[in-house]
């Protein structure tokens, strides 16, 4: 008798793909590594908070990745949410952590959205 393979028995076979736990471990590293790198050689963030807005945007930017790679390498509805959302979160991160102006940075959340329409426009419909 076969067994197929469930989300569960990949969860403890160690057949599943990461955990998004993985994305929170990455960056409190980074956080940890920034704090040591300000310690010791003056370099300073204002903002490290904004370092933890990585998290959702790397979850996000992961999902991204393996609905896309789901979908025969195609971008579809599923794939194209969260690489927008994971791109508008890492804008705004940039934004905190380097002080840009908001002013100046605005367009690029136009860019964002046109890329999102764009990649709708290329989706086949059934």
């Amino acid at each position: 008798m076969s067994q197929e393979q469930t989300p569960d028995t990949e969860r403890r076979h160690g057949t599943s793909s990461p955990r998004p736990g993985w994305i929170a471990g990455g960056v409190l590293i980074l956080v940890g590594i920034v704090f040591i790198i300000r310690n010791v050689s003056g370099f300073g963030l204002d903002n490290w908070w904004a370092l933890f807005i990585l998290i959702p945007s790397l979850g996000s930017l992961l999902t991204a990745f393996q609905m896309y790679e789901k979908n025969g390498r195609r971008f579809t509805a599923a794939s194209r949410g969260p690489l927008i959302g994971g791109l508008v979160l890492l804008a705004v991160t940039a934004v905190f952590l380097f002080n840009l102006n908001w002013g100046r940075i605005w367009p690029l959340f136009l860019v964002l959205a046109g890329l999102g329409m764009l990649l709708s426009s290329f989706e086949k419909k059934n």
